[in-house]
C-alpha cells in the first residue's frame, strides 16, 4: 500500500519557525555546566568583581544593559535575583553599591535559546478565555516544544484563533519569553505506592510511612515521617532503598506560578528538576470536563534525565499556574501517554504505548496511576509498519472517538494517520484509514529530523479539524480536514 495521503487535508502556508532569539535568563556557575569534575570557580570570579574600582563596574554594568535590556522582562530584577544567590560567600560586614550587586548578578547569569536548535510537536486546545473573540470564532492555544543547546527541550506557548469557516491562524508571540516560580505541591500517596511496588521496595516500611499520612500530604510531612522511619531502621529490612525511592517520587513534584503581567506566550516551563534535567518533551493537552462539569487542562509529557525517560502530568486551571506530577505504572512507562477528554464509564482512560509499538487503552481511578492496558491497534499498513502511537488526546464526534494516529515506516518516515474508536469501548476500532492523512511533503522533508510530520493534538471547530504539526522538527504547520469528509472517509474504511 503507498504512503501518499488521501485528499481531505488543506496545508495552510502559514509556518511558526524556530526563532533562536527567543532566550531566557538562568543562574550560571562557571565549573557547573556538567562536563568539568572539579570545584565551582564562582569564589575566584566573586573575587575579580569585588576588585574592580566603582568607575569599572559602572561601565561594565552600563555595557551589559545596553546590550541585553531589550531582550528580557525585567533583567535587573533577574540580576537582583542572581546576585542573592552568592550572599553566603560575601562579607556580610560590607556594603556594596547596587551597580556592584547588579554587576555581580550579571555575571553569574546566562542567557538561553529555547528555540536555538529546534522547534516541533505541537498540541491545541480551546483557550479558558474566549472573551473578546469574534461570534463563531474559537480562540485556541497551542503548546510547543522548544529545543536549545545541547537538545534540551521546554514547553512554550502560541495563541492563535479558528474562524466560523474553520481557518486557522496562529498569533505573533510576546516579544519576551520568561519561566516561572517553582512551589510545592500536594502528594499523593497512591503514586508512591504504586511506584514502590513496581520497584520492589513496598511492604512494611512504606505502610509505615503512608498510612499515618492520608491520601494527600505535604512534602514536609513527607519528610518528618521519613526521618521517624530512619530511627528504625534495625527493626525494618531494605529502609534505605524504600526512603531513597520515596524521595526520588517526591523530588518529580512541583508547582510553576507565572506572575500576572505575563502573558501565554511568553511564558516557559523549563526543566525543574533532575527527572527531566535534559528536557521535557511532547506535552499532549487536552481540556478535560469531568464529571460534575469542572474543566481542568492536562497535558502528558515525557520527562527526560539524559539517560532515563518517565512521564509527567502537568495540571492547569489557566495556564498561569501549573502543577506536575509523575505518572506511575505499566501502562504509563513509555513515551506517549494520552488522555481522553473525560471519564468512560466513570473511570478515566487513556491511549497508551506502553509496548513501544502498537495503541492501546488504558483505565485508572487515580489520574496519576496507570496500571494495565488493554489491546486497541496494531500496524497494519507499510507506512506503520515500524511503530505506531497516538497524535495526541481522542477526539470526541457523535460517530465516535476520532483519534489521529503517527505511523513509522521505510525510511523511518513519520506519517500521521487517523482510527475511529467506539465511544463506550474505546478498544474497538470501528473505522480506519488506509493512508495516511499527512506525509512529509516534497518541499518539507528536510529539517533537524529529516521526514517527519507529528502533531501532539488537534481540535474541532466549525465542522473542521485543525492540526498543528511538526515540520521535521524545523517549524510548525497548520492543516485542516472537513470533519463530516473525514468521519465518511472512516465509515467506509476496513475495520482490521
Amino acid at each position: 500500500m503507498t504512503s501518499t495521503g488521501i485528499q481531505l487535508v488543506t496545508r495552510s502556508p502559514q509556518r511558526v519557525a524556530a526563532d533562536p532569539g527567543r532566550v531566557v535568563t538562568r543562574l550560571f556557575v562557571p565549573g557547573h555546566e556538567g562536563f568539568e569534575h572539579q570545584e565551582s570557580r564562582a569564589g575566584a570570579v566573586l573575587s575579580r568583581i569585588l576588585a574592580l574600582t566603582d568607575d569599572e563596574v559602572r561601565a561594565a554594568l552600563q555595557d551589559v544593559l545596553i546590550r541585553f535590556d531589550g531582550r528580557h522582562r525585567d533583567l535587573t530584577g533577574t540580576f537582583r535575583r542572581h546576585a542573592r544567590e552568592l550572599a553566603d560567600r560575601l562579607d556580610p560586614t560590607r556594603e556594596f553599591t547596587e551597580a556592584r550587586v547588579l554587576l555581580l548578578g550579571a555575571t553569574f547569569t546566562n542567557e538561553y535559546s529555547i528555540e536555538g536548535a529546534a522547534l516541533c510537536n505541537p498540541s491545541v486546545v480551546a483557550h479558558p478565555d474566549q472573551s473578546g473573540t469574534v461570534p463563531g470564532s474559537l480562540r485556541f492555544v497551542m503548546s510547543v516544544r522548544g529545543i536549545g543547546e545541547g537538545h534540551r527541550s521546554s514547553i512554550g506557548f502560541r495563541t492563535g484563533v479558528v474562524d466560523s469557516t474553520g481557518h486557522a491562524t496562529i498569533d505573533e508571540p510576546a516579544p519576551f519569553a520568561s519561566t516561572g516560580r517553582v512551589e510545592p505541591t500536594l502528594l499523593d500517596a497512591a503514586v508512591f505506592r504504586t511506584e514502590l511496588r513496581d520497584k520492589g521496595c513496598g511492604g512494611e516500611a512504606a505502610d509505615y510511612v503512608f498510612d499515618a499520612l492520608g491520601a494527600l500530604f505535604t512534602r514536609s510531612d513527607l519528610d518528618e515521617r521519613l526521618e521517624r522511619l530512619r530511627a528504625h531502621l534495625s527493626t525494618r529490612g531494605h529502609v534505605e532503598d524504600t526512603i531513597a525511592t520515596i524521595r526520588g517520587v517526591a523530588a518529580r513534584c512541583y508547582a510553576v506560578e507565572f506572575p500576572d503581567d505575563t502573558t501565554l506566550s511568553e511564558r516557559v516551563l523549563w526543566p525543574e528538576m533532575e527527572a527531566e534535567h535534559a528536557g521535557m518533551e511532547d506535552a499532549r493537552f487536552v481540556r478535560f470536563v469531568d464529571d460534575d462539569g469542572s474543566i481542568r487542562y492536562h497535558a502528558t509529557y515525557t520527562a527526560y534525565s539524559g539517560s532515563h525517560i518517565s512521564q509527567q502530568l502537568l495540571t492547569t486551571a489557566d495556564f498561569q499556574t501549573f502543577t506536575s506530577g509523575p505518572l506511575v505504572g505499566s501502562a504509563a512507562a513509555n513515551k506517549g501517554l494520552a488522555l481522553f477528554p473525560r471519564r468512560i464509564g466513570g473511570r478515566y482512560a487513556a491511549m497508551s504505548r506502553s509496548d513501544r509499538e502498537t495503541n492501546t487503552v488504558a483505565f485508572a481511578d487515580d489520574l496519576s496511576v496507570w496500571t494495565t492496558a488493554l489491546p486497541c491497534q496494531q500496524p497494519a499498513e507499510v507506512w506503520e509498519t515500524l511503530q505506531l502511537g497516538n497524535c495526541g488526546p481522542p477526539i470526541e464526534t457523535d460517530r465516535g472517538w476520532l483519534l489521529l494516529t503517527h505511523g513509522v515506516g521505510p525510511m523511518r518516515t513519520y506519517s500521521i494517520g487517523a482510527i475511529l474508536l467506539d465511544l463506550d469501548d474505546p478498544t474497538r476500532v470501528i473505522g480506519r484509514l488506509r493512508r495516511p492523512l499527512l506525509t512529509p511533503a516534497a518541499d518539507d522533508r528536510d529539517g533537524y529530523v529529516p521526514n517527519v510530520v507529528y502533531s501532539c493534538g488537534a481540535l474541532v471547530h466549525a465542522d473542521t479539524l485543525v492540526i498543528p504539526y511538526g515540520i521535521c522538527d524545523s517549524a510548525i504547520g497548520l492543516a485542516t480536514v472537513p470533519l463530516p469528509d473525514l468521519l465518511a472517509e472512516l465509515a467506509g474504511s476496513p475495520r482490521h
